[in-house]
């Protein structure tokens, strides 16, 4: 053994000595044989994955966006869930956007855009796998490979994303750098960049879409034992999970499974409740791919398998709003037109139904209207891609009042929100939610539903389910 050797290990000692109490110091016979004894790992470079190039455009429209200056953004890091333990690991999106390194991204990793000519030198910075001989391999149980598995080494992430790697202990941050979240120009247009998705986005969204239809047939097949156990909406939930890591990455964001009442909750997560046939139950997952693109659809099923008269009225007249959401959604029109058109449907049905207090034109106006969003609060649409609320960040002109283009995906998804105690409408509405939600990609030719596979109309939701339960 050599002097260096004999450093590493007492160095090692100290540090496992000091960590926690729960961790014991380790003998010198492990520390005489842990470094040994090992094959020779192989490191083949792999050939790039199919998004490096559209990646690498990303990156050029960022470069081309601050010439002179040097950028930096970081993927993040684990976030600590409970003493030792931490949430899974999920690279910021702008990160994984400009790298296409997604699920497979390295916490604590940097990209940097270094100033160079006319445009920049962009490094990816990351931590290398560590050799069997240093004391990380084995002591750290946060990134030490013993613990998590093997380690991309700097070449293999290079050449699977076509960027320049170095390590991350020779990243050094100035103050004159704009940082991702520190500076607001260059976050703004991160998030406006993905406003259009380029074909390989596109790609992922459909993909998204068709492993979330599996989901949703998976809980139509098990609403027999859904029904039986007293948390029903928490089997929901775990259905749903099966399908997403079975298929996916995760669920793109907190799955709702609102049954009864609890519908009329518009972020319902706690999903502890009974499904009770005679009820509706109020469906809103979507399962995030492995490049961490995400769908967000809704549906409303009848537990029993059919509608009830009022409860079909008003699924209908939700399905009416979102089609003719879908009608106002054309290349060159305002985004918000999509929710006003919805909210055209939801004000004449509520006025039909007497449950406002003015006319349906009444509430649509703009500065003394709105009574029927207390029905309805939320707005129709938002972009989706690899956020479930996509380029949040971006400028309102650019979103909101921006005009719709081809490339974009988005959400479609009115609702109608009766609450249990709420006396301005008839009892027979308390205690129903109703929402639909589907996901739009906007072409040259117009919005196409990427998940019109799923049933949406009254009668194809009951003959959904009568066909899945047998």
């Amino acid at each position: 053994m050599t002097t260096g050797e004999t450093n590493t290990q007492a160095e090692a000692q100290k540090a496992a000595d000091s960590n926690t109490n729960r961790r014991q110091p380790y003998p010198q016979g492990f520390l005489d044989v842990i470094s040994s004894g090992w094959a020779e790992r192989p490191e083949p470079l792999p050939e790039p994955r199919a998004q490096a190039p559209f990646a690498a455009r990303r990156r050029d429209a960022v470069s081309a966006a601050f010439p002179g200056k040097r950028l930096v953004i970081p993927a993040g890091s684990f976030k600590q869930r409970s003493n030792d333990t931490d949430y899974p690991f999920r690279a910021h999106s702008a990160f994984a956007h400009l790298t296409g390194w997604a699920v497979d991204a390295v916490p604590d990793s940097v990209l940097v855009f270094e100033p160079a000519g006319d445009g920049h030198d962009v490094t990816l910075y990351l931590r290398d796998r560590a050799t069997r001989e240093t004391p990380e391999f084995y002591r750290d149980a946060t990134i030490g490979e013993f613990w998590v598995g093997p380690r991309p080494s700097l070449a293999q992430v290079s050449a699977d994303l076509g960027i320049r790697t170095a390590h991350v202990d020779a990243f050094a941050r100035s103050d004159e750098d704009l940082v991702l979240e520190e500076d607001e120009e260059l976050t703004r247009f991160v998030s406006e960049l993905r406003l259009v998705k380029d074909a390989y986005e596109i790609e992922q969204m459909r993909l998204a879409v068709e492993v979330t239809a599996a989901g949703f047939d998976d809980i139509v097949r098990e609403l027999p034992r859904i029904v039986e156990h007293p948390r029903g909406e928490r089997v929901v939930e775990g259905v749903f999970h099966q399908r997403a890591r079975s298929d996916g990455n995760w669920e793109g964001y907190d799955t709702i499974a609102a049954s009864g009442p609890h519908a009329c909750y518009l972020h319902w997560t706690r999903n502890d409740g009974a499904v009770v046939p005679g009820d509706l139950i109020l469906i809103d997952a979507g399962v995030e791919v492995d490049s961490l693109y995400t769908a967000d659809i809704t549906r409303t099923l009848p537990v029993s398998g059919t509608f009830t008269d009022i409860q079909r009225k008003i699924y209908e007249a939700v399905r009416e709003a979102a089609d003719a959401a879908f009608a106002a959604a054309r290349p060159g029109v305002r985004f918000r037109a999509v929710h006003e058109a919805a909210m055209e449907v939801i004000a004449a049905r509520t006025a039909e139904w007497g449950l406002l207090p003015v006319s349906a034109e009444e509430a649509l106006d703009a500065d003394r209207g709105g009574q029927q969003r207390r029905y309805m609060v939320h707005g129709t649409s938002h972009h989706l891609g690899i956020d479930v609320h996509d380029c949040a960040q971006a400028r309102r002109e650019m979103y909101y009042d921006g005009e719709l283009a081809p490339g974009m995906v988005f959400t479609i998804e009115p609702g109608l929100y009766f609450q249990i105690d709420d006396l301005t409408v008839p009892e027979e509405y308390r205690g129903i939610g109703v929402r639909i939600e589907d996901d739009i990609l906007m072409t040259e030719d117009g919005p196409v539903n990427l998940s019109a596979g799923i049933p949406r109309t009254a009668d194809e939701v009951e003959a959904w389910i009568a066909r899945l339960r047998g």
